[in-house]
């Protein structure tokens, strides 16, 4: 495919995909939605790409849905936004969420609506100090959508949540770090290369342990205890016959460096 909204680049074991509609602070049209459903597809079946890096071009991360792309014209009937969410943004938030690879998210300026969210499902998420995050839904008449009404409870607690998607307030990076919503706020000219870094590092890891690690955490929240035992159990079983478990315990014993294969 030949991309026009996204820009998307390999270096060794790490994808990097650029959301690149900067005029419009990256906000989403079906083309753009899309060019990354082909180009995460992708990142999913190819083996040696071992993590994957998200972020934005220009000034802002992700301003969610281009509401010129829904434009209707007065007495036009309005646009089936379900159907919308279940064709493309239900869909991108099921495959960051359990796509069998790390994923970071460097956020290098405004996320909001759709994409604080989208944000929000990656695997780790860095920010610049100049960024923040804002939900956006309530300006328009709307609720929180992908998947915003289930990651902010869990993030930041129900009382902050509530007001979160209510009052619109904007969380700069620095906040949302304090909040637990993010994992650091990075000085601005320091985030792409402390992210790309960071997936570099992922990227030479157990990616199959890291992709159970992934898959064990985002069950807990339904699991009682003793459901999370039994699969942290299960997920295990499958670790320990890898060649990734093997080779961690010879290069401990032997004292020296791993060399992971992600298999």
């Amino acid at each position: 495919m030949d991309y026009q909204n996204i820009i998307f680049e390999r270096e060794g074991g790490v994808a990097t995909v650029t959301l690149n509609r900067p005029a419009s602070l990256n906000s989403f049209t079906s083309g753009m939605h899309q060019e990354l459903r082909h180009a995460l597809d992708g990142v999913a079946a190819d083996p040696a790409i071992r993590c994957l890096l998200l972020t934005g071009a220009g000034r802002g991360f992700c301003a969610g849905q281009d509401l010129n792309d829904r434009a209707v014209a007065p007495g036009d009937e309005p646009p089936d936004l379900a159907a919308s969410i279940d064709r493309y943004y239900n869909p991108l938030i099921r495959t960051l969420t359990t796509l069998e690879k790390p994923v970071v998210c460097a956020v290098n300026g405004v996320a909001a609506g759709a994409g604080a969210n989208i944000a929000l499902a990656c695997d780790i998420v860095l920010a610049a100090r100049s960024a923040s995050f804002i939900q956006g839904f309530s300006g328009i008449g709307l609720l929180p959508d992908s998947g915003g009404t289930w990651m902010l409870p869990r993030l930041v607690g129900r009382a902050r949540a509530m007001a979160l998607a209510m009052l619109n307030t904007r969380v700069p990076a620095e906040k949302a770090e304090q909040w637990g919503m993010i994992w650091r706020a990075i000085d601005d000219d320091r985030l792409l290369p402390e992210a790309r870094t960071l997936a570099d590092h992922l990227a030479t890891r157990p990616t199959l342990g890291l992709a159970l690690t992934k898959q064990a955490i985002n069950r807990a929240g339904a699991n009682s205890l003793e459901q999370q035992l039994a699969l942290e159990s299960e997920l295990q079983a499958i670790a320990g016959r890898s060649h990734d478990y093997r080779e961690g315990v010879a290069a401990f014993i032997a004292k020296r460096e791993p060399d992971f294969h992600g298999e």
